[in-house]
């Protein structure tokens, strides 16, 4: 064939101006595209050859090579694979949608389908190498074709390429990049060595480059005639689980997350059905520094057919799940897939729920295990990302279940490590409800008057001191039958847990004192909603509720603290009638004094802030000195 100049197909122009300008935000990109067609080209040489040997001439191993020329300001990367005719040279590389892949596919049949999947597509990607190049030119020969038919191809990437036979020895394709001005930072082994470790290293081949050498008289590195393997050629999740080692799985997570430390625990699964996709999934032994930022992108690296897409694919794991580590090579996504297809694809979401599974599973196995070094664990991970994992509860509502049979807490029985399980095993014969109070540290919810009654009857009440808590609360509600009721919300109703003659003393006990809490209501009008009589403590004379549905103190004082509004409601103030400091309000000349006193009290006690703390001291100090 003499030397050709043909148009693009239409598409194509329209592609690369939107290759070189949206498709690729990192310049980079091209050279992983384009070693990942060159595996792709080897791939289905290897195929082929199954049934033809004689394709691979006088060089059965397959390889790529990467090489420069920096006085050209060029960039090779060639195979020894299936190549190209003429005829396919200008099919394939001057139509955008026309895929050699696609071709090849569609004339295999029966259970040769199956074996083809691993068998990667030519498609878009090769176009962007006009990111970085203002011309590219390709020299090819297609396995078992003579050396008088090869072919070169050449363009610019705008409106037409040229096309010619030449005579080709070697089998395969090389792809030249003559750079733009501008892109000389690829003219360097080592920046090109990078890329390819961080987005090829777990091609199926070797990928060689030429050895460099530092030559001390000419005070620079040299390029030698030997070609060395610049990746590993052999991704760790593609192999069978049982030819691997824990070391290997270790040194395996610590090269893609940075730690320093072995993992908790991880997971290695290859998922077959409607997605098919392999996970090897870590959770990290300590939460890194930056836990706390909702915003930062996930800790799971995508590949597709084992080339590196993303290494922050935060679609494929949920928020909740933002401290897991690890690798998803998904069989069937495009090697071109965007954030955007991410969020939209079925295939992930696919990927997503049973990725989230299988990490639930994994702090299952810790959580559920009754060897004592694995709770262990699991305590140890709870106290490093409990609080993130409580997200959950309200965000993942096909887990709620699982999340919640993995939330832990503090309790007046036990300082850490209290399940909703173990609970409701302790619950009381005739308790309805799961008790709990919220605070702002752990020595308030356990030194809080509203507990009392509840520690007096041996009644196990939750601790709950994160800020994520009273959020969490929202979300639930009951667990295994039972409500979980605030200990610091309405009258407190014990049901059967209270014996007759406490209710009827405190029925007695209201009636005798009603002139005192008439004017108890009038002094504190503009504070409390109410003033009654309570059961509930013990020790204290006083504390604070709130009406169920109201907002609590707690929650009120988080929103304070944030910068944001709460609703304004007046809490309930409970009085311990049996107390020598409510019994003294009786006839007693500072009255409305004591009154404020025993309100500020009681608001001190559950960590509210006094409105007006000089008053309080002016009373206090009043009371002192009469």
């Amino acid at each position: 064939m003499d030397k050709q100049t043909l148009s693009f197909q239409a598409e194509v122009k329209q592609i690369l101006h939107l290759v070189t300008h949206s498709l690729y935000s990192n310049k980079e990109i091209f050279l992983r595209e384009l070693v990942s067609n060159a595996s792709d080209a080897c791939d289905k040489l290897r195929f082929e050859a199954l049934n033809n040997a004689a394709l691979f001439e006088d060089a059965p191993n397959l390889e790529v090579r990467v090489s420069f020329d920096a006085e050209a300001k060029t960039i090779t990367i060639a195979d020894n694979g299936i190549g190209l005719s003429a005829d396919e040279a200008v099919a394939n590389l001057g139509t955008i949608a026309k895929s050699g892949t696609r071709e090849f596919m569609a004339a295999l049949d029966g259970d040769k389908k199956k074996d083809a999947q691993l068998i990667g597509q030519f498609g878009v990607g090769f176009y962007s190498g006009f990111i970085v190049a203002d011309r590219i030119s390709v020299e090819s020969r297609r396995a078992g074709l003579p050396a008088e038919q090869g072919v070169r191809w050449s363009s610019e990437g705008s409106g037409d390429f040229e096309v010619e036979t030449i005579t080709r020895a070697q089998r395969g394709t090389s792809v030249t990049l003559h750079l733009r001005e501008g892109e000389e930072e690829f003219l360097n082994g080592w920046k090109l060595k990078s890329v390819i470790g961080k987005y090829s290293d777990h091609i199926s081949l070797p990928i060689l480059m030429q050895k460099e050498e530092w030559d001390a008289e000419a005070q620079k590195q040299v390029v030698r005639e030997e070609w060395v393997p610049v990746n590993k050629a052999a991704a760790l999740w593609t192999r069978s689980k049982s030819d691997i080692t824990a070391d290997e799985y270790t040194e395996f997570y610590k090269q893609i997350s940075y730690d320093t430390e072995a993992p908790l625990a991880y997971t290695h699964n290859r998922v077959e059905g409607r997605s098919e996709y392999t996970q090897l999934l870590y959770i990290p032994a300590k939460a890194p520094f930056d836990l706390w930022n909702r915003d930062k992108r996930g800790g799971v690296k995508l590949y597709v057919k084992r080339v590196f897409i993303m290494d922050d694919a935060e679609a494929l794991m949920p928020v909740y799940l933002r401290f897991v580590k690890g690798v998803i090579d998904s069989a069937d996504l495009p090697l071109n897939v965007s954030r955007e297809l991410l969020q939209e694809s079925r295939d992930v979401k696919a990927i997503r729920e049973g990725s989230t599974k299988r990490v639930l599973s994994m702090l299952e196995g810790l959580a559920d295990n009754e060897d004592a070094a694995e709770k262990a664990r699991y305590a140890a991970f709870w106290n490093d990302f409990g609080v993130v994992l409580k997200e959950g509860v309200g965000e993942d509502h096909a887990n709620h279940e699982r999340l919640t049979k993995l939330l832990r807490f503090a309790s007046t029985q036990a300082d850490e490590g209290v399940s909703l399980t173990d609970y409701v095993a302790r619950m009381k014969e005739g308790q309805e409800a799961i008790y709990y109070i919220t605070a702002d540290s752990m020595a308030a919810a356990k030194s809080s008057p509203q507990i009392e009654i509840f520690r007096k009857k041996g009644i196990e009440v939750l601790l709950l001191i994160d800020r994520v808590d009273e959020w969490l609360l929202s979300h639930l509600h009951e667990f295994d039958g039972k409500a979980l009721q605030s200990v610091a919300k309405g009258a407190v109703d014990l049901g059967s847990l209270q014996d007759e003659a406490e209710k009827k003393q405190a029925e007695e006990t209201a009636t005798t004192f009603k002139p005192v809490l008439d004017r108890l209501k009038e002094a504190l009008k503009d504070r409390a909603k109410d003033v009654r009589v309570t059961t509930r403590l013990v020790d204290s004379p006083a504390c604070l509720v709130v009406e169920e549905g109201d907002m609590s103190g707690h929650l009120a004082r988080l929103l304070k603290q944030a910068g944001q509004s709460a609703p304004k409601s007046l809490p309930t103030l409970e009085v311990n009638a049996d107390h020598a400091l409510v019994k003294r309000l009786d006839g007693n000349a500072h009255f409305e004094d004591l009154a404020h006193i025993l309100f500020d009290q009681a608001l001190l006690a559950e960590g509210g802030q006094l409105e007006d703390p000089a008053a309080y001291v002016k009373r206090v100090n009043a009371l002192l000195v009469g």
